[in-house]
């Protein structure tokens, strides 16, 4: 036996020396073999099958794993973190270790909080190996042996049998009604039905290479030979596997602007500290140890601490929310993206449609009929001109029930009410259609023989005898193939009109089954091609189509409001595909694009002309990744849904990659960040609204907690200009951040959403997180706290109060004036309208807060702590009066601001 190998064989992972071998499919059985020198019945020798298992390894994929280590370290990559960690350890050599220990507990928790989130991220190269750990049959040194999937090398002469799972790549020899169901790959609803013919196209797509069997994909019918062309990494799925390997995750939108926030604030903060050093060592007014604690604290108040576990907080909320709702969320930051996408990108079957085929039209000589009802379910009637139909009113359409139901090779089982076929999609639609008419009632015939459906000759007849020992063929079939024998039957069947006919109905989006009849003398026992094609009675015609899901049509709607685009990704031909979109109301103007077409495009090209599409039909699993790359290229935030491993890649490279939970593989769950439970499009429409409520509370937090944590600064830092005691201690600081704005922030958690939030345009992907007014607003809500503080401490201290008890003042003002602008930040209406009392929780939270107030002002032991005194109940006059002024002045600006957007709408109005 000649020593040939992967590296020097046909399409094995290498070349050969005059060039490039052609493809496996391209090339006939004796070609393949004898290029290896092996024999049909005797297979590979051991020796040589342990020598290329020796050489190009097993048939398996290599799994690179992220440790937790790292995974838990990544945690720490921020800004905000970092300045944390260098105050932790600068108050921890100034013997402070009280904060030292505070600020690092809030470093950590945040990480913990990151890390088990992450843990339950996807690990989709895991899956992929799993699915090629199978037996396989072989045949080696002329024997039929089991062996393990992975010692498979090229070469090998692999059985398979109906229930096998393909285990790698193989060039079929030899099929007998070889059915394989390639979903997973490509994305086909229905088996394909296998064959050992020769392509002559080395361009034919993945799906249209009948004469392959692909690693991943499961044998559903019959019985073939085939011989190993591609393992492990090289396998179609492989392939996948290494496109995934490259592909890298993005950053939520979320994120990316909480990042850039974060980055600033710490560029600005460290920035004043360093200046406010140079200020004190010039002054000397203070011992340098006195100056750093003081910078610390200037510090530490300003920076916004609770950021990012408040964020953390109000995710995870959206995460149980969207969890009862179907969409279960991986990982925190993806609860947010969907509020900010502006393009899905959509799998048809199963997704926008039922993926149950049913038949909503049929067609005879007498007229055309509607049908009711979708899916397997055998509820609905036959109507005509909106009058029902009852058998006997016309022998031909009572003949194509029956035909239907007979040239049939598939079950309808109901289990637990549920229906379901066990076989083909189109068979199925034939069955429920029979029993919506005749009931539980089977068609009194016997079959005698029958020839199954093969895409060679694209008809399956059957042979059947009635009780008077009648017999009749029953034909169902492909138009075209149908049309022949009824025209071999009848010279004036008018061909022409009924591929008219045929032709409106698939403009529709329907699939278009013809049926007819003969019958046949008694002396015919055994049914040929040349019996059937001898001629039929033409019965009529059937339109079948995928039903869309009713919820997903609304959805549809609301997401075309919400101003979220929707693209439809199916392997379906492109017409059909756009009167399928047409029919879901996908957008007002539907264009059609083929896998093809985007592969003759340069990515440059592709990224121009993207957005002039709505459907894309016949598409690879490489078409639907450069899609996805397309529409991030153009700056817009993409979805992506799916629930196979050719949408893997895709799913991983999105902004948020969203798996089916009941159709979807493991590989297609794992590469996502949301799984939707229950298959249901509509879901994402709550998952969107719940996003950018996500988004708004987060938003209200942010823009709550940095004005009040820089007012905390800012008493400091104008402190230490001015040469005077610190109005607050650093315990006291850690106070405000720690306990009493992290108890306030929790009202967001529990704010609902706003009204309109589902007819506003996506927020733009590369906009600021705070806009001009957010942060005006952050600027003199900070000047005007801190100057309160400041002022009641110097206004005390002057009346002869002494500075622990003006200090206690000033703590409450900060909590207090908090508190009454939290009612200003809550609503962009004014705060004392009805909306105040929209959200409940916010009052218990105040009451909570009100109370470890009194404790830190009256209870002795944190008196001691927090170096805080009794007040007399006038002094509270102060922090109350504080906090109406700074709830006067942020209304005021809100009426302003609601004023001038209305005059602005007024004039746009006018023009």
């Amino acid at each position: 036996m000649t020593k040939s190998s992967a590296s020097d064989s046909n399409d094995y992972g290498g070349e050969l020396k005059h060039g490039k071998p052609p493809h496996p499919y391209t090339q006939s059985m004796n070609q393949l073999l004898d290029q290896d020198h092996i024999k049909l019945d005797q297979g590979l020798s051991s020796e040589e099958a342990t020598r290329r298992l020796k050489q190009n390894g097993p048939n398996a994929l290599v799994q690179k794993k992220q440790s937790k280590l790292k995974r838990f370290f990544k945690q720490f990559n921020n800004s905000i973190i970092y300045i944390l960690l260098v105050a932790a350890i600068a108050t921890f050599f100034l013997r402070e270790y009280s904060d030292s220990i505070v600020i690092g507990l809030v470093v950590i928790i945040n990480a913990l909080i990151g890390y088990f989130q992450e843990s339950k991220a996807s690990e989709a190269i895991e899956k992929i190996k799993q699915m090629l750990q199978v037996s396989a049959t072989v045949v080696r040194d002329g024997n039929r042996e089991d062996i393990a999937a992975e010692d498979l090398v090229v070469g090998d002469l692999v059985f398979l049998e109906a229930g096998d799972n393909v285990p790698a790549d193989l060039r079929i020899l030899t099929a007998d009604n070889l059915k394989i169901q390639e979903s997973s790959l490509t994305g086909e609803t229905d088996s394909v039905l296998k064959n050992d013919e020769i392509l002559t196209d080395p361009k034919t797509p993945l799906a249209d290479r009948l004469n392959m069997a692909y690693a991943s994909t499961a044998v559903t019918n019959g019985s073939g030979l085939g011989m190993v062309t591609a393992i492990g990494a090289d396998t179609e799925i492989g392939k996948i596997n290494a496109s995934m390997e490259k592909v890298q995750s993005k950053t939520t939108p979320l994120m990316r602007e909480i990042n850039d926030l974060g980055k600033y604030l710490s560029y600005a903060i460290v920035a004043v500290a360093v200046l406010l050093t140079i200020f004190g060592l010039i002054t000397q007014v203070y011992s340098l140890s006195v100056l750093m604690i003081a910078v610390i604290t200037m510090v530490v108040g300003s920076i916004p601490e609770g950021l990012p576990a408040s964020t953390s907080v109000v995710l995870a909320m959206g995460v149980k929310k969207m969890t009862k709702a179907n969409a279960i969320v991986k990982t925190l930051p993806a609860v947010e993206t969907l509020g900010a996408v502006d393009v899905i990108n959509t799998d048809k079957t199963g997704t926008l449609t039922k993926n149950e085929m049913t038949i909503d039209t049929i067609i005879t000589t007498q007229g055309r009929y509607a049908v009711s009802g979708t899916g397997y379910q055998p509820v609905g009637a036959i109507t005509k001109d909106g009058q029902p139909v009852t058998p006997g009113q016309d022998e031909d359409l009572d003949r194509l029930l029956v035909t239907g139901h007979e040239a049939n090779d598939t079950r309808l089982i109901e289990t637990d009410d549920k229906w379901e076929i066990n076989g083909e999609p189109t068979d199925g639609a034939f069955l429920t259609l029979y029993h919506k008419v005749f009931k539980k009632n089977e068609p009194d015939l016997i079959e005698l023989d029958k020839i199954p459906f093969d895409s060679d000759y694209r008809y399956i007849a059957k042979l059947d005898e009635d009780p008077d020992g009648q017999r009749v063929i029953l034909v169902k079939g492909s138009p075209d193939k149908v049309f022949a024998m009824a025209e071999k039957a009848d010279p004036d069947f008018d061909t022409q009109a009924w591929t008219q006919k045929v032709s409106e109905l698939a403009q529709n989006g329907e699939r278009v089954v013809a049926l007819g009849y003969q019958k046949v003398e008694r002396e015919v026992h055994t049914l040929t091609h040349e019996v059937v094609l001898a001629g039929v009675h033409f019965l009529g015609v059937a339109g079948i189509i995928d039903p869309p899901r009713e919820e997903t049509m609304v959805a549809l709607k609301e997401m075309r409001d919400a101003g979220v685009k929707v693209k439809m990704i199916t392997g379906d031909h492109p017409e059909t595909a756009a009167a399928i979109a047409k029919k879901l109301g996908l957008d007002e103007n539907i264009s059609a694009i083929t896998g093809a077409e985007i592969d003759e495009m340069s990515d440059d090209k592709l990224k121009d002309v993207i957005q002039n599409y709505n459907v894309f039909a016949r598409t690879t699993p490489m078409n639907k990744l450069r899609i996805v790359e397309a529409y991030q290229a153009n700056g817009l935030v993409t979805a992506m849904t799916g629930d196979g491993v050719n949408d893997a890649p895709a799913l991983k490279k999105a902004d948020i990659g969203i798996a089916m939970g009941i159709k979807g593989t493991d590989v297609a769950k794992e590469a996502a960040d949301m799984v939707l439970a229950d298959d249901n499009f509509a879901t994402l429409t709550t998952a969107i609204k719940e996003g950018r409520h996500v988004y708004d509370n987060i938003k209200k937090t942010i823009r709550f907690l940095l004005p009040t944590s820089f007012a905390e600064g800012l008493i400091v830092l104008i402190s230490i200009l001015l040469q005077q005691d610190l109005p607050l201690v650093p315990t006291q600081l850690l106070w405000i951040n720690m306990v009493s704005a992290i108890t306030i922030q929790f009202a967001f958690l529990f704010e609902p959403a706003e009204e309109g939030i589902m007819k506003r345009m996506p927020r733009k992907s590369n906009q600021a997180f705070l806009n001009k007014k957010d942060v005006w607003q952050i600027v003199y809500v900070s000047i005007l706290i801190a100057g309160l503080g400041i002022g009641a401490f110097k206004w005390l201290t002057l009346q002869g109060i002494s500075p622990v008890v003006a200090s206690t003042v000033t703590l409450n003002v900060i909590v207090v004036g908090k508190i009454f602008y939290l009612f200003n930040i809550r609503t962009p209406k004014p705060a004392l309208s009805r909306d105040i009392f929209r959200n409940p929780m916010a009052f218990v939270i105040i009451a909570v807060l009100l109370v470890l107030q009194a404790g830190i002002t009256y209870l002795p032991f944190m008196q001691t702590i927090f170096s805080t005194a009794s007040l007399a109940w006038n002094l509270w006059l102060i922090p109350v009066v504080a906090g109406i002024v700074v709830l006067i002045v942020t209304e005021l600006d809100k009426l302003w601001g609601i004023h001038r957007q209305k005059k602005m709408i007024a004039t746009w109005n006018r023009k």
